[in-house]
Parts: structure tokens; sequence; C-alpha cells
């Protein structure tokens, strides 16, 4: 286990909350320094082969930052992470445990237990949150009554498609980090579901031709959700949902600009803070 921490000027402190955001999903601690006004950037790596990877991507994305590494007794993070990590309730119908956790959830709810590790998604970013809305929303609407076959694209923890699966669903995730779906079909295994969830290596581009899904989820920069969405409107079956994240509030219009191209209308926008999530069908 490792300690890692760097300095972010002011002025990058949003930039540096999205970066964060994408790379750190297991958190990270931050304070204001009022010598000089610059905030101290503080998050734990387990032993990882993407360790090495985080660090070059820490000190490219912010260079003056000074980011330092120490060891940490497994053992005493081990404790202070559990003491930390607390379940989350995403709209009205799940709610996500950590394994310790897994039989203290809310009566009334579908429980998704995740293990917190380095693939996104632990459900205490709004963006997983706002998925997972969605999805529970179109739960109780009827509309995943007929149990459409889904595609998780950046399924990274595999939280969304646990989610479907647990709701009845069957489909694929898929993510271009082979370690995130490592982790993913420990956790479709953990939540008895790994019988209804495909998980691969790779993006849009590694299914069959003529795949096609009634509803897709995918929790992504908007960069990459506009550059695939002839590919992503491609796979949509007709009448099919599309659910997408990752999308700054601010961001939200042009991605739904991009989507409106191939006839899809308007979507319905959910906004948790500076986040949002776009939904249609």
């Amino acid at each position: 286990m490792e300690r890692f921490e760097f300095r972010v000027a002011e002025a990058d402190y949003e930039r540096a909350m999205a970066f964060l955001a994408l790379r750190v999903p297991q958190g990270w601690e931050e304070s204001l320094s009022p010598a000089d006004g610059a905030w101290r950037v503080t998050f734990h790596v387990d032993d990882h082969p993407l360790a090495e990877e985080l660090a070059a991507a820490v000190s490219a994305a912010f260079p003056e930052g000074g980011l330092t590494r120490a060891a940490v007794d497994p053992q005493d993070w081990a404790m202070a992470w559990r003491d930390f990590f607390t379940p989350v309730q995403a709209g009205r119908v799940f709610e996500i445990l950590p394994p310790w956790l897994a039989d203290k959830g809310a009566d009334g709810r579908t429980h998704i237990v995740i293990e917190p590790k380095m693939a996104f998604g632990t459900g205490h970013h709004p963006t997983t949150a706002l998925c997972l809305r969605v999805i529970g929303d179109l739960a109780q609407s009827g509309r995943l009554d007929a149990r459409p076959r889904f595609l998780d694209l950046g399924t990274g923890s595999g939280i969304l498609a646990i989610g479907l699966a647990l709701l009845g669903c069957r489909g694929v995730g898929l993510d271009i980090d082979p370690q995130a779906v490592a982790c993913a079909e420990e956790n479709a295994a953990a939540n008895g579901v790994a019988d209804r969830l495909a998980l691969a290596a790779g993006s849009i581009d590694c299914l069959a031709p003529d795949a096609s899904f009634g509803l897709i989820v995918a929790n992504i920069l908007s960069g990459p959700l506009i550059a695939l969405s002839a590919d992503i409107a491609a796979r949509l079956a007709p009448g099919g949902m599309l659910a997408l994240s990752g999308v700054l509030a601010e961001q939200a219009a042009g991605v739904a600009s991009a989507y409106a191209r191939f006839g899809l209308g308007q979507p319905r926008t959910l906004v948790d803070g500076e986040w949002a999530a776009l939904c249609w069908g």
C-alpha cells in the first residue's frame, strides 16, 4: 500500500477534481494550505499494476505538483478504509455496500456489493449514482419488465451491469482496462450474477457486427461519448433505452446534440452538483 500526495494550485482545483474522480474511485483527502493557498491532495493505492501508470498520469497532468509516494502498513490502511467507506443509496432502488457490510443493507432495496479497488465505480461518485438512479427509475416504470439485453460500456467495477443483472437482465460489460474487467468479474461473482453478465476487455468495436441492445449505459467522459455517438447509436435496438454519464452539467447540451443527429430526440437530464446524466427511452 502506498500513500500518494501532490499539490494543486487554486486555478487547477476543478481540473484536479475531475481527474481524481475518474482515476481515484477509492477516494481522496484534500486540504487547503493557508500558507500558499494551494490544495494538498492525498490518496492511497493498493499494490496494483496500475499504480505506476497512475503516478505517471498525476505527474504529467500536474507537473508542478511535486508528487510524493510513501509506503503504508496495509493492515492499518485496511482498517482505516473500512471506517471511511459508507453504504450509498442511489435513487429509490439501489444501495451499494462493501463486503464487510453486505448483511447491513436497508430493507426494500436492491443491494450491490462492491469491493473498493482501483476500478471506477463504488457508487460514491455522482455519475455512478446518477446512472443507478436512471436504471432504478426505468425498473420502477416497468421499462425493464421485458428484461432487455444491455451493454455497459466502460464497466469499471461492473457496478451498473451488476445492478441490471440483479434486476433480471442479461448483458455485456466492456472496459478498455483489463484490470477493471478483472475487478468486475470478482464483483459479479460476489453478487451471484456472473452467469448473466459477459465481461471483456475492449471497446464497442470488439462486439459482433450485428450485436444490438435494448439498453446501453455508458459512464465515461463527454469526449469519448461524443466520439462514439455513431457507434453507440448503431448498437441501440429500435425503441431502445440509452443512459449516459461522466458528463459535466455544462457539457450535457453538447453530448445531447451529438446523439440528436441519429434521431434520438432530446434526453431527460438529471443533475447532481456539477455532474449530469442523460437518458433516452
